[in-house]
């Protein structure tokens, strides 16, 4: 049997392929990349259907973070020209909740630079402004989490906490030196302990090999994850990365497509850098085995129009989740 489409057999009927099945995909793939987004899609569809996720992102404290990550426009290491500015207030939060839902994403996620929440006010004005938001999901990313901090957020409404591992354990160490591979998948074990679900991905483009990709594959795995947010290097001037040039679109789609055979059951969500990355071929994001997307703009650089992405998504044929959710309630 073609060692592809037996390997998405494999996918479908709940074995998870381990990495040497991996490196062999990666290897086929090289010439015959068609035939595993062909097989990522399949997976997607049987696991997914035609639902896509949407979710968006304000970034409501930017800039000055102690962090060394070699790709971010906000670490005080970097020379970027990026916003600085403190925790934004109650109302500006609000009513960025407002527009997430007007964009028709589903879920608000309220990020924050710096190694962790920030102070005890900042931490109640989230928490405040997660208890009042009811027109989407509130969703948080704010760095390092301890157990009192988990506790807090849990019973201030919130259900989804985002904490990317950001790259492989083995090729950490050359993107951050201010804290480890071990420090960041504490955080996801912490926002699991509390009741949390756990939105866990990574950044692609960075100087990683398929090796490294298809080792923080298995990390997520083996940390029961349930959405995993894929990013694409957007390189920005003055941080060390800056003169990396973003990965083909191809070699962008191979790796949803991986993902997908690898993570069958999980949520694989496009997220920052995409539009550099995929240009004319974000559409096949989808096909690759992604079944949701981020929508609107990012933390430091823009994205697109949210109309464009739903024009796009229904010319496929697929349909915002939010959307049958609302059917299955009536």
């Amino acid at each position: 049997m073609d060692a592809i489409r037996e390997m998405e057999k494999a996918a479908l009927a709940g074995r998870l392929l381990d990495a040497a099945d991996a490196a062999r995909l990666v290897e086929l793939s090289e010439s015959r990349p068609y035939d595993l987004l062909g097989a990522g899609n399949r997976v997607r569809e049987h696991f997914k259907g035609n639902a896509i996720e949407l979710c968006s992102i304000v970034n409501a404290r930017s800039g000055k973070c102690s962090e060394d990550c070699r790709f971010c426009a906000q670490s005080a290491h970097h020379n970027t020209g990026a916003a600085e500015y403190p925790l934004m207030s109650r109302d500006a939060l609000l009513e960025a909740a407002g527009r997430c839902g007007d964009s028709m994403a589903d879920s608000l996620g309220i990020v924050t630079s710096g190694r962790g929440p920030g102070s005890e006010n900042d931490l109640q004005v989230i928490c405040d402004v997660v208890r009042r938001m009811d027109s989407v999901e509130a969703c948080a990313s704010l760095g390092a989490l301890t157990p009192d901090n988990a506790a807090k957020l849990r019973a201030a409404g919130l259900r989804r906490y985002n904490h990317n591992l950001e790259t492989a354990r083995s090729f950490f160490p050359e993107i951050c030196t201010t804290h480890s591979f071990d420090d960041r998948a504490a955080t996801v074990k912490t926002a699991r302990a509390a009741g949390l679900k756990v939105c866990c991905g990574g950044i692609f483009g960075l100087g990683e090999s398929w090796r490294h990709r298809i080792e923080l594959a298995i990390a997520l795995r083996e940390l029961d994850v349930d959405t995993v947010p894929i990013n694409f290097l957007n390189p920005v001037r003055g941080t060390p990365l800056g003169s990396r040039r973003p990965l083909p679109a191809m070699e962008g789609l191979r790796i949803i497509a991986l993902y997908r055979l690898m993570l069958p059951t999980q949520s694989i969500k496009t997220a920052g850098g995409r539009e550099r990355c995929l240009g004319d071929l974000q559409s096949w994001m989808f096909y690759a085995g992604a079944n949701g997307t981020l929508i609107g703009n990012y933390l430091t650089t823009a994205g697109r129009p949210p109309e464009d992405d739903l024009r796009m998504i229904d010319a496929l044929g697929l349909v915002p989740a939010w959307r049958l959710e609302g059917c299955d309630e009536e």
